[in-house]
């Protein structure tokens, strides 16, 4: 599988993760089973009232990230500042209440760097990271950490935090490069849990009605994307346990489409999926690999 088609699968796996999510986003299981059996598909509505196929500050901070960086020729934490407040000003559809108080400080006082607060443990710089893996992927590890923070201060300013948004760069440049589940696993998910106890997702109940914070967003999307074996099963599974079910939805899709690449993703949810958004996404993820210096091939 050509590095190209994983990022462009990535891509389109986080938006299509987002919108499917959105649809049950703060529901419980049982109010998802009672209403739609399992949800399995892209039709819109929830508490946000989207259009079929629409999606949430998830995939649209990413694309705006990923202009940022793009526009500047590297991750830049004045850049993505300022991207994050355009987009704010522009009323998106929706926008966590973190990003938001930090955002309001920095038009403030111009410092692209929110305070540091173990209390900013949320999933808001986790959910666009994917535009940081494509951007520096080929470059140091240090490179690597340097931009994930650099990006994700402006927001969340948190250790755990920052443990989940270098965890989730790393396996997906490792899955771009062809790595299994099996080595994404132990090499990265296992090692982020043995270093900060609070991800640890094995010999516990399955997440359900995951909330925003960081450790239970990942323990939910980790379950999902470890314990299935393909690109749909692993989004149907993942959002019909609720809660902030955009956000695991995009996370797990970005995960599942880099591993498993675009033939496995659904022509029904491709072809649900806006137009608009699926072709910001397929153009982006060329454009930053080619900033990276890995020629789309």
């Amino acid at each position: 599988m050509i590095t190209a088609d994983r990022a462009i699968a990535a891509y389109l796996g986080l938006a299509i993760g987002d919108a499917l999510g959105a649809t049950v986003e703060f529901m419980t299981p049982h109010e998802i089973a009672v209403q739609y059996g399992i949800h399995d598909t892209l039709h819109g509505g929830g508490w946000l009232r989207l259009k079929p196929g629409h999606v949430t500050d998830d995939t649209t901070m990413s694309l705006a990230l990923g202009n940022a960086i793009l526009a500047q020729g590297s991750v830049d934490a004045l850049a993505a500042a300022q991207a994050f407040d355009a987009w704010m000003r522009a009323k998106p559809v929706d926008i966590g209440n973190t990003v938001r108080r930090n955002l309001l400080q920095f038009r403030k006082t111009g410092n692209p760097e929110a305070p540091y607060s173990d209390h900013d443990a949320g999933n808001g710089a986790a959910m666009r990271m994917l535009p940081v893996a494509l951007a520096t992927f080929g470059q140091t590890e240090q490179t690597v950490r340097t931009a994930c923070r650099a990006q994700a201060h402006v927001t969340h300013h948190s250790a755990l935090s920052d443990a989940a948004c270098e965890c989730l760069v790393f396996m997906v440049q490792d899955a771009l490069r062809g790595a299994d589940k099996n080595y994404l696993l132990h090499q990265h998910a296992h090692q982020l849990a043995a270093r900060h106890p609070a991800f640890k997702f094995r010999a516990i109940k399955p997440a359900s009605n995951p909330s925003g914070y960081v450790a239970d967003t990942l323990q939910a999307v980790f379950q999902s994307f470890f314990d299935t074996n393909d690109f749909r099963d692993c989004l149907i599974d993942v959002v019909n346990r609720g809660g902030d079910a955009d956000t695991t939805g995009a996370i797990a899709g970005m995960l599942a489409g880099a591993v498993y690449g675009p033939e496995a993703i659904p022509d029904a949810w491709l072809k649900a999926l806006d137009a608009d958004i699926r072709s910001s996404c397929e153009a982006q993820a060329l454009a930053l690999l080619k900033m990276a210096g890995e020629s789309p091939k």
